[in-house]
């Protein structure tokens, strides 16, 4: 309810300030009312506020720089904005940065309680949306593996059936799919998970030095061993081995590798006694095992001990309702690593989001995600936040992406709007009275094209808003 909000009015008038808080506690808000931006941030700082009603034009402190820095302490706050001298370009800044309303001297007294009431409303909505949404997500995740497609709840329900087991588990997906985030969800709801989980990457270390990560050597094996050193199968005794990329281990320590199997022993790199460890191996890979069988590349025994319990990871374009939960998720993530305040995705944005191919997958989407936060500081992320490759800003008379899939009838549309109008300013000194009379357009049929399309001018190598 907004019945009883307090709200805080600016206004260096002090009779403009107590008749609107009059107005307002006859309408059932809680009140204040301060004469300089400098007071209110003040009394911000020490009382509840909920929505502010402030003037623009004061001395000191404006209107739209107390908008940043309320906006700046607390995005949710809402603010609604008073001029008598106001003008379109910063009516539209005004909004831009997060005000909820704009409204021009003189104004009916029940056109700002409407206002205000629609305004806190929004509010109240916002908050409620992020809290069931974190709810949402929390009944929607396992240890950071977030999804709620019928493939990710499969997923789910293997990795709690099969973790409180010993048995070894083969992971399969693409690259970025989240593979060593289920192995490390196995290994933390098992009876192991006061031991380490210690993973390695096959292919990333060189054929002539896996062996020694994996088993240890002793003093003198080869020309660089210097000292004894333990493996990794040696350090995780009682806990779990996490071998990624599995496919791309060498014949030689797939032999070892399953003799640690079986007999839980293994000798290492130069050494002639057995050392004993009890582990727990948990796979992954991005290929085709089973080829890499049949061409003799793998052996056929260990594919088949390690493919006790088999979890297949869908690729992102095979989950795309999942695409909203991850984007909430990473978004929150990332505003506290950057200390940003975007609040979600515009709906241009999330279509294109939806609609891409992702062949990095989950990977790549954070990596967009994150990418999109440096870009912005606040509001929503939109299409220009997002990178090339699945920004729609392509060369318009393409009508494929580059992974060979059509690109959709909007987004071509859109793209090719972009490209005309932001090539329309340009011929023309970024004038829109000129643009759009070169256009056959209507002046304000231009401005609300720009406003739209965000379409910047660039200035010294840098890029500012569009302004006349």
């Amino acid at each position: 309810m907004v019945e009883g909000a307090s709200v805080l009015i600016v206004d260096d008038e002090p009779n403009m300030g107590a008749i609107l808080k009059k107005v307002l506690k006859g309408s059932g808000f809680s009140a204040a009312a301060v004469t300089s931006a400098e007071e209110a941030l003040k009394y911000a700082d020490s009382n509840p506020v909920d929505a502010v009603l402030s003037d623009i034009r004061m001395p000191g402190m404006d209107g739209i720089s107390l908008l940043k820095e309320i906006k700046n302490r607390d995005p949710d706050i809402a603010v609604v904005l008073m001029t008598a001298y106001g003008t379109p370009g910063q009516e539209a800044l005004a909004k831009e940065l997060g005000a909820y309303h704009y409204i021009r001297k003189p104004f009916d007294n029940e056109e700002v309680i409407q206002t205000l009431r629609l305004a806190l409303e929004r509010r109240q909505l916002i908050q409620q949306t992020r809290h069931q949404s974190r709810q949402l997500e929390d009944r929607n995740r396992l240890d950071n593996i977030i999804g709620k497609s019928p493939r990710m709840l499969q997923v789910f329900d293997l990795i709690l059936k099969v973790a409180p087991t010993d048995a070894n588990v083969l992971i399969l997906g693409e690259t970025g799919t989240g593979k060593d985030l289920v192995a490390n969800a196995i290994h933390y709801h098992s009876p192991r998970k006061d031991k380490e989980i210690y993973p390695i990457n096959c292919s990333a270390i060189p054929e002539g030095l896996i062996g020694s990560e994996l088993f240890g050597h002793v003093k003198g094996a080869f020309t660089d061993a210097r000292t004894q050193k333990k493996g990794i199968f040696e350090a995780a005794d009682g806990g779990t081995v996490f071998l990624d990329e599995i496919g791309e281990m060498p014949l030689d320590l797939q032999t070892v590798t399953l003799r640690v199997i079986e007999t839980g022993e293994f000798r290492p790199v130069g050494g002639i006694k057995s050392v004993k460890a009890d582990v727990r191996i948990i796979a992954a890979t991005n290929v085709d095992l089973q080829q890499r069988v049949k061409e003799g590349r793998f052996r056929q025994d260990l594919y088949h001990r390690l493919n006790v319990m088999t979890i297949r990871l869908p690729a992102l374009r095979e989950r795309r309702n999942d695409i909203p939960l991850l984007v909430n998720h990473f978004i929150e993530k990332h505003n506290k690593k950057t200390g940003r305040f975007v609040s979600g995705v515009g709906p241009e944005a999330m279509r294109v989001l939806m609609e891409y191919s992702w062949p990095g997958n989950v990977r790549e989407l954070e990596n967009v995600i994150e990418r999109a936060l440096i870009l912005r500081f606040d509001g929503d992320i939109e299409i220009n936040d997002l990178p090339e490759e699945i920004n729609p800003d392509y060369d318009a008379h393409e009508i494929t992406w580059e992974t060979g899939e059509v690109v959709p009838y909007k987004v071509a549309k859109d793209a090719f709007e972009r490209k005309y109008f932001q090539q329309l300013l340009a011929a023309n000194a970024y004038n829109v009275t000129r643009s759009a009379m070169a256009a056959g357009l209507s002046r304000r049929y231009l401005q609300e094209k720009i406003k739209q399309m965000k379409i910047l001018r660039g200035r010294k190598g840098e890029e500012e808003n569009l302004e006349e």
